[in-house]
């Protein structure tokens, strides 16, 4: 039942007693801020958001409103992805450079404000995906008390909407540098360049979206269902893509699949 995974969860974050949450703003983290606000109250909770160049300013300014909204302490840090040794190489531990880097500016908040434990959006979806982040959050002990709560992505929604959160039907989110093809060097141009494309797409009214980069091709992924509005505005998009920098834009007919670049290991291992 998935009264009993939430009353688990529950007792989980009771256990913490007091955490600082790695909070993006997606469905995962936004769900994990409510429930321990509402669990082990607003003084005990404090959400962390890291701005940087791979994070959205869209989606920066949702945190905040977010926050507000579960009437959360929220606190906004300064870190650079492209400044980690390792990381804009873009291999396949990518995401672990990332996380350990996010981690490291959170264990002195957790020391200096006396919380007794960290926490990120881990979801038991997570479990059997390439997630090298898990690997750092071991490192630092940081929790993933949705995962351990056994609590799936679907389940998750089905919550958030059930509490009234915003965000229960909100599209999936990743860092922009997902989008990179795993080899090819992550810089501020190609960031840039991502983040303005999937805005262009988004403002035709698609959803969900991903403009993966290989080199000067852009591969976009949309929903099944929202081909259709891509294909309507295909010109105005190819327009906008090539004056952004890509030479050839193309739909993935397989349409959006979250972690889609893995398949690219897969080949290769």
């Amino acid at each position: 039942m998935l009264s009993d995974k939430y009353s688990k969860l529950q007792a989980i974050l009771r256990d913490m007693k007091t955490v600082v949450i790695a909070f993006s703003g997606g469905v995962d983290s936004t769900f994990l801020l409510k429930a321990a606000v509402d669990t082990i109250g607003r003084e005990n909770v404090l959400a962390v958001t890291a701005d940087s160049e791979t994070y959205p300013f869209e989606e920066l300014e949702e945190a905040k409103k977010l926050a507000i909204l579960i009437g959360a302490r929220h606190e906004i840090i300064e870190t650079s992805e492209l400044a980690i040794e390792g990381y804009s190489e873009n291999t396949a531990n990518r995401c672990y450079f990332c996380k350990k880097s996010l981690f490291e500016h959170l264990v002195p908040i957790m020391n200096e404000q006396h919380y007794q434990n960290m926490a990120f959006g881990l979801i038991a979806d997570d479990l059997g995906e390439h997630r090298p982040g898990t690997r750092a959050a071991k490192e630092f002990n940081v929790r993933g008390p949705l995962q351990e709560a056994d609590l799936f992505k679907s389940e998750i929604r089905e919550l958030s909407q059930q509490m009234g959160l915003p965000t229960w039907d909100k599209p999936s989110f990743a860092c922009l540098s997902s989008r990179i093809a795993y080899g090819e060097e992550i810089t501020m141009e190609k960031l840039r360049k991502i983040d303005r494309s999937e805005q262009a797409i988004r403002s035709i009214g698609i959803r969900q979206v991903r403009v993966r980069t290989h080199g000067d091709i852009a591969r976009i992924e949309v929903e099944a269902e929202e081909m259709a509005t891509l294909m309507a505005h295909h010109q105005e998009i190819t327009q906008e893509l090539q004056a952004l920098g890509y030479t050839f834009v193309t739909m993935d007919l397989t349409g959006y699949k979250s972690g889609s670049m893995n398949k690219i290991l897969a080949t290769t291992n």
